[in-house]
């Protein structure tokens, strides 16, 4: 019965489709393997020696002649949870607003948006320590780690796609996109003044990407696809198909019918659409 649970969750992963159940599994392998280790470690090593060696090495740090020894940190730690809320909470997230993203976008532009929000909060991180003189004194010991900066790009980026998509929540009710992510990124701001100011500014620094990205792509500039390495195939006309009419030959759905459909969503929520309409929504999302 284990196999069979442990073959459906790495289906789950590797084979679904969806990035976002992959980096849900990246984060939770990195996450739960730590932990056996620190378990290993506290019961018969009465040390923490291994925990500490990795956690420093796969974290990111603001002081640059530091970070020149690990680059990959960079990337490493945007996979790094101590807590388990902090784990919990950057999934949960992830998983909600991930799957809001790819309702309407495809996994390249997805996989985009998590990797670079992740490393321009890196870089708001590292160029406030190193340059505003109230964090003169941390640089030498303050850390990154999370999924909080590429959490914060994708819930950004969703916001600015669908602005009146709604989330239905406990206590508050119906909920638009566009004020779950201002009140996120009003919560940041707030807390780049404290005992987590690093972490704030990396979320400030996801949301800004987020944001503008959208923006971009919204105005045909698909910046993800410096992530497709496709070839460019050359279309030529068939004259024995030229009397037909182009909309005849295509399988995607104009833009009046994709506006009817985000329509209806931003009104009566995803759920509400045929299967029709799915399917619609779907081929209009990885339409290059």
């Amino acid at each position: 019965m284990n196999r069979s649970i442990f073959s459906e969750l790495w289906f789950k992963m590797v084979h679904s489709g969806s990035r976002v159940s992959l980096f849900i599994g990246i984060n939770a392998i990195v996450f739960f393997s730590i932990g056996i280790i620190y378990v290993l470690e506290t019961w018969f090593l009465s040390s923490l020696g291994i925990t500490i060696w990795i956690e420093d090495h796969l974290a990111l740090t603001a002081y640059l002649p530091a970070l020149l020894y690990k680059p990959w940190s960079l990337l490493s730690y945007m996979f790094l949870h101590r807590d388990f809320f902090h784990f919990l909470f950057n999934m949960l997230g992830l998983f909600w607003f991930g799957r809001i993203f790819e309702d309407f976008l495809n996994s390249r532009q997805f996989t985009f948006t998590y990797f670079c929000g992740g490393l321009f909060g890196a870089a708001l991180y590292i160029i406030f320590y190193n340059t505003i003189p109230a964090f003169g004194s941390a640089v030498f010991l303050s850390s990154l780690i999370g999924a909080s900066a590429c959490v914060m790009a994708i819930i950004v980026a969703a916001a600015t796609l669908v602005p009146d998509y709604s989330l239905r929540l406990l206590l508050f009710g119906d909920v638009r996109l566009k004020f779950l992510a201002l009140f996120y990124v009003l919560v940041d701001i707030v807390s780049m003044a404290g005992s987590n100011a690093g972490g704030a500014i990396a979320h400030v620094g996801g949301a800004l990407l987020g944001f503008v990205y959208i923006k971009q792509l919204k105005a045909g500039n698909d910046w993800s696809k410096i992530f497709d390495k496709r070839k460019k195939l050359k279309v030529v006309r068939n004259p024995q198909t030229s009397g037909r009419s182009p909309s005849a030959s295509s399988n995607y759905p104009d833009e009046a019918v994709i506006d009817q459909i985000l329509d209806k969503i931003s009104k009566s929520g995803y759920d509400s659409l045929t299967r029709q309409e799915k399917e619609q929504l779907f081929k209009a999302s990885n339409k290059e």
